[in-house]
């Protein structure tokens, strides 16, 4: 389940608005409350059925030391008794189904301050470095796919002929660039911001997909590995947030900070347009991956911590980016909070998301019952999951060589991606 039981009962109203909110049926929340008010009902009624066979049982037991008398009759009464129960056990085990799956499809509630409305409700917290003009001194910035094609860095033919369009082959200093930003950004959220280094699998289980809640939301969006049931994962998030499925965490031990590169993939990639050109919307893509596990009562400040953590990548990179906190109609399914953090790119004169942190509060870890203790004595619950990009690569290299061309067409890349991936300047 995502939402807990308890919570349903005594806040549904909360939780049928924040359904509305994000546009989504709202009538899975009183179906859930029917199933769930059936399923009480005939839980008692069994034990009640349960309890009175033990007593005629215990009546047979002694009718039969008295001679036998009336055995028979009571004999029948509990045969009867016993095919009642075991048709209130079958429907109980169809309402515990039907419950968990009406749970599982009602989304996360968002939080009070979140804005209400559609996508155009989400607002802008705060700014950063001076968004560069189209024309510069008599020269105009070009789009990132044309920089790249003139730098020999990306060949999207080449990828389209291995394994079709939307899935980049990345060349000579596109490759390099790739690389060095992955260490760049492991090294700079492990070693300084002191999360722990994770590299994962990159297929996951259908329990792993459903827990982070990719199921049954996004599950067309994910490409599945049909002979082994396996799906290709979409974000680390997957497979780092499992780690601690189904474990009772020491208070000690928390927050639990993990950092993650990953290859992803996701089906859905965008229709033709010029957000979609060169590598804005792909099929499969770089990203270093934040991850968090806090005490419920942290989550909050811990959003705070992470987005500026992402800032840092940017701030490093020179980038003028801005953060946006997402309106109800703009976030997902899962969160319940997101603020996403977009790069400005000048040849292309567009805000571009780069990431996207967000709060899921308990409505993850209660899908993978990760759980913490106060203390040896105390009764454990549900803690509260966090997680960040640092950052997604293609729409960050989009912006690096917007940002950095030069007039005579090369990229002057800032520190240290410089040094790892050398001079960039047009093959003619």
């Amino acid at each position: 389940m995502s939402v807990g039981l308890q919570r349903l009962r005594e806040d549904a109203a909360t939780i049928r608005n924040g359904a509305i909110a994000k546009r989504e049926d709202p009538a899975l929340v009183d179906q859930a409350l029917a199933a769930d008010e059936e399923r009480r009902r005939l839980l008692g009624d069994v034990d009640g059925m349960r309890a009175q066979r033990k007593e005629i049982s215990a009546q047979v037991g002694a009718a039969m030391k008295a001679g036998g008398a009336g055995a028979d009759e009571l004999r029948t009464q509990s045969v009867q008794l016993g095919t009642r129960i075991e048709a209130g056990e079958e429907r109980l085990r169809e309402l515990e189904a039907q419950l968990e799956d009406l749970l599982l499809r009602i989304p996360n509630p968002p939080d009070a301050d979140v804005p209400v409305g559609p996508p155009d409700a989400t607002t802008t917290i705060r700014e950063w470095g001076e968004p560069l003009a189209h024309d510069d001194g008599g020269w105009q910035r070009r789009p990132h796919w044309e920089i790249a094609e003139e730098l020999g860095m990306i060949d999207l033919a080449a990828g389209a002929k291995v394994a079709g369009s939307g899935f980049p082959l990345y060349r000579d200093a596109g490759a390099r660039l790739q690389r060095a930003l992955i260490s760049m950004m492991l090294d700079l959220q492990s070693s300084e911001n002191g999360m722990t280094e994770i590299w994962p699998p990159i297929v996951v289980n259908q329990d792993s997909a459903r827990g982070t809640g990719q199921i049954p939301d996004k599950e067309e969006q994910m490409y599945v590995v049909t002979r082994d049931d396996l799906y290709l994962v979409p974000t680390a998030e997957v497979p780092v947030t499992n780690i601690h499925r189904d474990e009772i965490i020491d208070a000690s031990r928390l927050p639990i900070r993990y950092v993650a590169y990953t290859p992803c993939f996701r089906r859905e990639a965008g229709a033709a347009g010029s957000k979609t050109r060169g590598i804005l919307r792909v099929h499969q893509f770089d990203k270093v991956e934040m991850v968090s596990f806090t005490r419920p009562d942290e989550s909050v400040a811990e959003i705070e911590r992470m987005t500026n953590c992402a800032e840092m990548a940017l701030q490093r990179l020179g980038l003028a980016y801005r953060i946006r906190l997402l309106s109800t109609g703009d976030m997902g399914f899962t969160q319940a909070k997101t603020h996403d953090i977009e790069v400005w790119a000048p040849g292309a004169q567009e805000w571009l998301e780069v990431s996207s942190v967000s709060n899921f509060r308990d409505f993850q870890a209660r899908r993978m019952n990760i759980r913490w203790r106060r203390s040896p004595t105390d009764k454990p619950e549900i803690l509260h999951t966090l997680n960040g990009s640092s950052l997604g690569f293609p729409r960050t290299v989009a912006a690096l060589l917007e940002t950095y061309q030069q007039a005579d067409g090369s990229v002057v890349l800032p520190e240290p991606l410089a040094a790892r991936v050398g001079p960039l300047t047009p093959k003619r």
